[in-house]
């Protein structure tokens, strides 16, 4: 069925009570914009409602869309490591993405899916899934991991480039009843794969640095 400009909003597919699991399983059956339309399976968060840190990824990637799990590919993997270093135990954070579908274009040969950013309209649209996770768990400190992270925590002009590693209020729109929490943002991981040697190593030492300022807070 056609979606049009009014429909893309997950808000009625949300529960009324039962937490984490209840809100988990209404998310599967959500069907609030088009992307659950090629997507395998809705990717929620995983994790305690006591994590003191949340880490906001973009939307979940191909294994991640097979998997069910958000951060199983190789740049869930960069992260566990880099958030080692970082001082953040990763068995510790709730992790999740502003995006629960995964949003893709089908390789002119072969099986290969390949990603694409979701526009502001999905961002938005399932914007009330992240705001009730974020109620639940209430954490300390939130990580936006990419720019479409950082445009469903703080709005569409937020920048990657010009606001990463810096500690931000998160919004009380986004972070539920309290307000409290703060945020740092920083570049996704899968940013730090892409491109050569030199490049990547200094992007992962950007990754780290900024994930620092994150745990310096907790």
């Amino acid at each position: 069925m056609p979606h049009g400009p009014s429909d893309y909003d997950a808000g009625p597919f949300l529960p009324s009570g039962g937490g984490l699991p209840a809100l988990r399983e209404a998310a599967a059956g959500c069907r609030g914009c088009p992307l659950h339309q090629d997507a395998t399976r809705t990717v929620f968060g995983s994790g305690s409602t006591r994590a003191r840190v949340m880490l906001v990824g973009e939307q979940p990637g191909d294994q991640e869309d097979r998997q069910g799990k958000p951060f199983v590919g190789p740049a869930g993997k960069l992260l566990d490591r880099a958030l080692e270093e970082a001082g953040i135990d990763p068995a510790h954070a709730y992790v999740t993405n502003a995006v629960k579908h995964f949003k893709f274009e089908q390789a002119a040969r072969g099986k290969r899916r390949i990603h694409k950013p979701p526009s502001l309209r999905e961002i938005s649209a399932c914007r009330p899934w992240l705001a009730a996770e974020l109620e639940l768990v209430d954490p300390e400190v939130v990580v936006a991991l990419g720019a479409s992270a950082g445009k469903s925590l703080l709005g569409s002009s937020f920048r990657v480039t010009s606001q990463r590693g810096t500690v931000l209020p998160l919004p009380p729109l986004a972070g539920g009843p309290s307000g409290e929490s703060l945020l740092v943002a920083t570049i996704h991981p899968s940013a730090v794969l892409r491109g050569g040697d030199a490049d990547r190593a200094a992007r992962y030492a950007g990754l780290v640095a900024d994930l620092k300022v994150a745990g310096e807070l907790l």
